[in-house]
């Protein structure tokens, strides 16, 4: 069985509030990623929380162990993987890692990536959309060791580099794979082509 790790630890400064809350039809990112990641295959999850802790903590139904708060979330993206490994339960095959400025990712695609971590055996699992790797991630537990050790300065992609022959690039049409939404103009092009300031 999998793991589904969300990272929402950044402090979202150029979107002006936090990611985890922003509405996509009819809920917020988070609400939106944790049903997608509803999954047989899924046993446990854990949201990885740093900047705005509180804020989007108070809007959650979930098990304290399943929250997860990076107090070092300053150090980037790794830093908040690195704490969600720590956290997670023993025996676990793998962790999808999913990331809440890539948001807009469908049930059908993490299925899709699930069943391909299983059948090929590969230990990293990826989406491609038009000859870009895109996100979610799959890991295998194998490597987990190597993602607490990685640098931070190159994070979670230095043992995708490392295990080139070992990583599984799963063609999609899924654009959203690669949508990263930074600011109100990413999120205005993604969703609807508005004006940014009606969108939230």
């Amino acid at each position: 069985m999998l793991a589904a790790v969300i990272l929402s630890g950044g402090a979202s400064t150029r979107m002006g509030t936090p990611k985890a809350l922003l509405p996509y039809r009819g809920e917020t990112f988070l609400q939106y990623l944790l049903r997608v990641t509803d999954h047989t295959r899924i046993a446990a999850r854990r949201v990885v929380l740093g900047a705005d802790a509180l804020a989007i903590q108070a809007t959650l139904h979930l098990q304290p162990d399943e929250i997860v708060i990076n107090q070092e979330w300053s150090k980037g993206q790794l830093s908040s993987i690195q704490a969600a490994l720590k956290n997670l339960p023993p025996d676990t095959d793998g962790m999808l890692l999913c990331l809440i400025d890539h948001p807009f990712v469908s049930a059908k695609l993490i299925d899709e990536l699930i069943g391909h971590f299983y059948s090929s055996r590969k230990r990293i699992v990826l989406p491609v959309y038009n000859g870009r790797r895109g996100h979610p991630v799959i890991f295998a537990s194998s490597l987990y060791d190597e993602l607490v050790a990685a640098p931070l300065e190159t994070g979670a992609r230095a043992v995708v580099w490392a295990h080139h022959e070992d990583v599984l690039e799963m063609p999609t049409i899924e654009e959203g794979c690669v949508l990263n939404l930074n600011d109100r103009d990413d999120m205005a092009r993604a969703i609807t082509g508005a004006d940014p300031g009606q969108l939230i």
